[in-house]
């Protein structure tokens, strides 16, 4: 009776972790709808006509696919410049804000120096300036230096607002390398350039893409310094080359939608490739935390 009753509650346990999971399915398929679906619309509103979009068909599949959209927006404006000079600036700010992140963090947390920690809460300070509170004292040091309508004007600005968050989290990787690793490198004789670059940087990949991740995303979708600092079209990058797009009097939506996927294609891309890293990122902090 005893073994009957036991098995009974059994099932009932497994019954109820199997609705649990159930709901847990359904919630998990619903957010992913719900996070899905503005691309969706992005890509079938690149397909569709003024008509369309506007009035009969505003949600659905396209009545007609109109992949002239996507040579319409290629030829309207110079999306291929604005595409360039995105991935000219941005890669820069990435290489620039990584670099920069990485030493600094190896100073800060493994070098013993009196000022170490001061530096590190200045650094922080970074992090709780607006980036628009900035954009006047930075447009005239731009402007005095005459780096207007140049690449320097946004890749020195955007490295330095990504810095402080960069730090953060190179610092909280960085304070998880044990020591001894140092140590044994210096008696084998490393200097620190190497124990730097032959140690302490093959550890921290999953930094370094998050660090990454996280710069790509504030330069590559930046709008308000890009307009303020790329005046001339032959020197804006995609946010701000977008409103090249727009007409005077009418507009034709349908190749704004197709640079729009054009600009987000890389993003998607980039996060793919990195995405991997990001997901091990947290599972080492999970278990070294």
């Amino acid at each position: 009776m005893a073994a009957k009753n036991m098995n009974l509650e059994q099932y009932q346990v497994r019954k109820t972790k199997g609705w649990v999971n159930v709901i847990v399915m359904a919630v998990l398929a619903l957010w992913a709808i719900i996070n899905l679906y503005p691309l969706y619309w992005m890509i079938t509103f690149s397909l569709k006509d003024n008509e369309e979009i506007l009035d009969t068909n505003k949600f659905g599949l396209p009545g007609k696919w109109i992949w002239k959209n996507y040579s319409e927006a290629l030829d309207t404006g110079p999306i291929g410049t604005f595409f360039r000079n995105s991935i000219i600036i941005t890669l820069c700010a990435i290489l620039i804000t990584t670099l920069a992140a990485m030493m600094a963090s190896y100073a800060i947390t493994r070098i013993q120096w009196r000022f170490s920690e001061t530096m590190n809460r200045i650094f922080m300070l970074g992090i709780t300036i607006p980036i628009q509170a900035s954009i006047i004292p930075v447009y005239l040091v731009v402007s005095k230096l005459k780096l207007v309508n140049t690449p320097i004007a946004l890749i020195i600005p955007y490295s330095a607002f990504s810095l402080a968050m960069a730090l953060l989290i190179c610092n909280g990787f960085m304070i998880q390398i044990p020591k001894e690793l140092d140590e044994a490198a210096y008696i084998d004789g490393c200097g620190r350039g190497k124990v730097f670059f032959s140690v302490i940087l093959p550890l921290m990949k999953p930094a370094v893409a998050t660090t990454a991740i996280y710069t790509f995303l504030q330069c590559w979708n930046e709008l308000m310094f890009a307009q303020t600092f790329m005046t001339g079209v032959d020197y804006m990058t995609l946010p701000a080359g977008m409103a090249q797009l727009f007409g005077s009097h009418t507009t034709e939506w349908g190749p704004i939608g197709a640079a729009l996927v054009i600009a987000t294609f890389p993003t998607i891309v980039f996060y793919v490739l990195f995405s991997r890293r990001i997901q091990d990122s947290f599972i080492a902090g999970a278990v070294k935390g």
